[in-house]
């Protein structure tokens, strides 16, 4: 529904405007001049966890990430913040704390922003990065023969949820919370060295959501669930879990799309699960995927290849 009505936005067309409403790319893209382009990007969300130095952390590591995903460096961010008028301030200023924390590690500079009085948080950032025209990652540029690449393990929606029920074991909180505050520059920061051809970061649609949008008429992508890594406990979770609201609307949303072949409910589950800073999927050049994983692996990030593009086939996303 929204696509069809943000179709209808009237719009000012602009030879400088590289990256605008026509993707479902992670921003806008201006060019500047011609060895410069600005990278602009926003999010914002409801805490989903309890702590809020930690929620302000991964609001910000959520909100940095399209702009690494885009192949580009962050330079400034702005706060954008609801929260109630009578809330605790200590809280306020633990979410603005952890923010800046995740700002100053990205090495942009944090500037000001914008709040509200509401009866619930939210909180996020609008990010300005750079980027060279000629570098700029979009996400449905894959080739024939790719390489998928994801760089982070899956499950830390399925995990956070369970744990706020009481489900799951601080052991897996803790490795899922790791995970949602890490910066997806870091990952980027090696794939830039290797023939990245596309590439986005999984969020609020999933690993399936996110990847269906990397895929156009003249390509699939082909994914191997057993090489898929899952956060501590997640894939244990999953299946005695029922799918939450989110990876039930990720399946509506790509059903049609995607042949699950034989894989478990519970796998599905987590390929549907909605991410928090989630990892970025990089399309490479085959005779660099490996080296790539090896690159990541070194610098602590848990990466792996996940699937590969293949020829046209009867769906976008053939799962085996």
């Amino acid at each position: 529904m929204l696509s069809e009505i943000v179709s209808k936005i009237p719009r000012l067309d602009s030879d400088d405007l590289l990256v605008g409403f026509d993707t479902a790319d992670d921003g806008a893209v201006y060019q500047l001049r011609d060895d410069l382009a600005i990278i602009q990007t926003l999010d914002f969300f409801p805490p989903l966890i309890s702590d809020p130095y930690i929620f302000g952390q991964i609001a910000a590591a959520n909100a940095l990430s399209d702009v690494s995903a885009m192949g580009g460096d962050p330079i400034l961010a702005l706060n954008i913040l609801a929260f109630p008028e009578d809330g605790d301030k200590g809280d306020l200023e633990a979410i603005l704390a952890g923010g800046a924390q995740k700002v100053a590690e990205a090495g942009a500079i944090l500037c000001g922003g914008h709040s509200i009085s509401d009866a619930g948080v939210k909180y996020g950032m609008s990010v300005t990065g750079v980027v060279h025209p000629d570098k700029i990652l979009h996400n449905n540029r894959c080739k024939v023969g790719d390489k998928i690449i994801l760089t982070k393990p899956l499950g830390v929606g399925v995990v956070a949820i369970a744990y706020g029920k009481g489900e799951a074991s601080k052991e897996a909180y803790d490795a899922a919370v790791g995970l949602m505050t890490t910066l997806n520059k870091h990952a980027m920061d090696v794939a830039k060295d290797f023939n990245i051809h596309a590439a986005t970061d999984v969020t609020g649609f999933g690993f399936l959501g996110h990847l269906n949008e990397m895929v156009t008429p003249a390509y699939s992508i082909a994914v191997e669930a057993r090489d898929i890594p899952f956060t501590l406990d997640a894939y244990d979770i999953a299946t005695v879990c029922e799918h939450s609201g989110g990876a039930k609307k990720n399946f509506k949303h790509v059903s049609c799309d995607v042949d699950f072949g034989a894989v478990d409910a519970a796998i599905q589950m987590l390929m549907l699960d909605p991410q928090t800073s989630g990892g970025l999927l990089l399309s490479v050049c085959p005779k660099y995927a490996g080296e790539l994983v090896k690159g990541l692996n070194d610098k602590g990030i848990v990466a792996d290849v996940v699937g590969e593009v293949i020829p046209r086939a009867s769906k976008n996303i053939l799962i085996y």
